[in-house]
């Protein structure tokens, strides 16, 4: 101050906090980029994860919907023969009566992503949208299906069981493999069908009184309703997962 040079040193301190402010800024804005890029590779990491869930999901439903398809068709085809007695063929109706009694149960992966940190990482908002809403869709789909399910352990299979002999109808399904697509690894034979089936039965077995009979009608009219349902939303479904994918593929190629 003696000297008159307190202008001088104020100018160089404020140099100095400015210098010392800048560094500060420049040392968050990488640890934001060190962040950032980390969180990126996380993000990689759980999309790639998702395409490998959904895309086993898709496929699981598909398989679902074409056994779904198979049980609606055949349950039509016997509410026909009701109508058309004249066009009746014992080997025909043996398999759709032993299809109709087959049932399906969507169990895809269920990541709860709507509630999870992983959600978070995910910068894409319509595809968070979508992951939220996954489980409740899902939801939908395996309690119509519960519903054809238990009405088919409860009512339907006790009904053919006390009305019709379904050893016969049951193993023709066997030796055309038909059973195959209930498996795992669609790639192995079933010991059953290794071991030639389980025989036809040797007792009376008349097809012709069993669609006489009118509570048959109503359990097939029920048989087609439901899986109806439930087809309707598998398929939507089956569109929210495709879109999921595609949004998926798009991110992880960006």
């Amino acid at each position: 101050m003696e000297t008159g040079k307190t202008g001088k040193y104020f100018k160089y301190a404020i140099g100095e906090i400015v210098l010392v402010v800048i560094g500060i800024l420049i040392a968050l804005q990488i640890n934001n980029w060190n962040e950032d890029r980390k969180e990126r590779v996380e993000e990689q990491t759980i999309l790639k994860q998702l395409q490998t869930e959904f895309k086993s999901n898709l496929k699981q439903l598909d398989d679902k919907i074409a056994i779904r398809s198979g049980i609606i068709y055949s349950a039509t085809q016997l509410v026909y023969a009701i109508d058309h007695p004249e066009e009746r063929v014992k080997d025909s109706i043996d398999k759709y009566i032993a299809t109709t009694i087959g049932y399906t149960t969507f169990d895809p992966i269920v990541s709860d992503h709507s509630n999870s940190s992983s959600l978070k990482l995910i910068q894409n908002d319509s595809l968070k949208q979508l992951l939220s809403f996954w489980t409740s869709e899902v939801i939908q789909v395996t309690e119509v299906e519960e519903t054809w399910y238990h009405y088919r352990n409860d009512i339907y299979l006790p009904f053919l069981i006390k009305n019709y002999q379904l050893r016969t109808a049951r193993n023709g399904l066997i030796k055309n493999n038909y059973l195959k697509q209930f498996q795992i690894d669609k790639n192995t034979d079933s010991n059953l069908l290794k071991s030639g089936g389980v025989g036809n039965t040797k007792h009376k077995e008349d097809f012709n009184a069993l669609l006489e009979i009118p509570d048959y009608e109503d359990h097939l009219i029920r048989c087609i309703i439901t899986n109806n349902i439930a087809e309707v939303q598998a398929i939507t479904l089956r569109k929210r997962i495709v879109s999921i994918l595609e949004i998926i593929d798009s991110e992880i190629k960006n």
